[in-house]
């Protein structure tokens, strides 16, 4: 069974959301999409600065078994990555809720966190796909 910690959002394409403060929020993906993914090799991040869509494409996931696009779950401005993944991608299987996130955003005003999942249903929308 994943990981599905309670303090974190979640959305059906597997990534999830932590809320920090002044409308900051971290993205990694969950432990449910690495474990699937497999041992991953290669992450290509958004640069800091882009301008995310809800539901657009912003990198890519790349591991012994497939290649998987990234897909943002809010809209805001990427104001940091976590640049140790382009040397070490593994954290994200090691850790994918601490040293595995990926980016760091700021909120735009209307930022879909209202539509995002709580891990009760993101557990049993993961439960049922399985």
């Amino acid at each position: 069974m994943s990981e599905v910690p309670e303090n974190l959002k979640y959305v059906k394409t597997h990534e999830w959301v932590r809320v920090e403060e002044d409308d900051i929020v971290t993205i990694g993906i969950t432990d449910h999409a690495q474990q699937a993914l497999g041992d991953l090799v290669y992450v290509e991040l958004p640069e800091v600065g882009d301008e995310l869509e809800i539901e657009g494409g912003c990198g890519v996931v790349e591991s012994v078994k497939a290649a998987s696009d990234l897909i943002s779950p809010i809209a805001g401005e990427v104001i940091e990555t976590n640049t140790a993944l382009s040397d070490t991608p593994e954290l994200i299987n090691n850790s994918p809720y601490q040293e595995g996130w990926l980016f760091k955003v700021q909120l735009a005003e209307d930022s879909g966190m209202d539509a995002l999942l709580t891990a009760e249903e993101y557990a049993e929308f993961v439960a049922y796909e399985d």
